[in-house]
């Protein structure tokens, strides 16, 4: 994986996601925030959460499955999953172990290679050659979408980058460059890699806001009359 993102494609999608994920952690509050998968490289930089992890299954400070996570339940704020799905036997496992580790209100970014694409057509005509990423298998947005909304993630956001053909020389890819913002407009699903941001919510929460008109007006007097209470004697009906 880390081979091909170092090569002149690889670095023409990985350019695109990492401005993504800094657009889209900044403002993400919190403690902690992880990321599986990918840890040569660092795609939570942008966010300011003190405790930042990376695990995989041979690199990172976790050395552990996506879908067999060591954390305790709902002790994350941020979680990162770039490209982790498509390349997971149990890819439903490794999202319900996201909603697991997951506090309430805690985010999800994901990343993951489209298959309704030049990069999926690719991948379908190309299946047993070429090592990564095209052994891996995509998942539709679709499907995605049914999962995440079947665990009680809400989605936040969301976009398509890599409107180019796969090609592997940068010249070729830089041709094609104009394809990004026609792209967005007239084949909005049609890229080759998705983003989506999703929040975890959990049914029957909601933020508790002071009601300040009820609690004080201008004018109004900041003590309230006691009730009368009608005291009984003892033995009295």
């Amino acid at each position: 994986m880390q081979d091909w993102f170092e090569s002149e494609l690889g670095s023409y999608v990985l350019d695109k996601e990492r401005a993504w994920f800094d657009q889209e952690c900044a403002d993400i509050f919190g403690f902690n925030a992880m990321q599986a998968g990918m840890c040569w490289v660092d795609l939570l930089q942008a966010n300011r959460m003190p405790n930042r992890y990376c695990a995989d299954q041979t690199d990172g400070q976790l050395h552990c499955r996506p879908e067999a996570s060591p954390l305790a339940s709902q002790s994350l704020d941020l979680l990162a999953l770039p490209h982790v799905l498509e390349f997971s036997d149990y890819p439903h496992q490794v999202l319900r172990e996201a909603e697991r580790i997951l506090r309430p209100e805690g985010h999800l970014l994901i990343a993951g290679f489209n298959p309704l694409s030049l990069w999926g057509l690719r991948r379908m005509l190309w299946r047993g050659r070429g090592g990564y990423p095209w052994h891996g298998r995509f998942l539709h947005l679709s499907r995605l979408k049914d999962w995440l909304a079947l665990l009680g993630f809400e989605l936040q956001a969301g976009r398509m980058i890599c409107y180019a053909p796969p090609l592997r020389q940068a010249k070729w890819l830089r041709r094609f460059a104009c394809l990004e913002a026609a792209g967005d407009r007239w084949w909005a699903l049609g890229g080759g890699v998705y983003l989506l941001h999703a929040v975890k919510r959990t049914p029957g929460m909601r933020l508790m806001t002071p009601k300040w008109r009820e609690v004080w007006r201008p004018g109004a007097s900041i003590v309230r009359p006691v009730p009368k209470t009608t005291l009984h004697r003892g033995g009295d009906d």
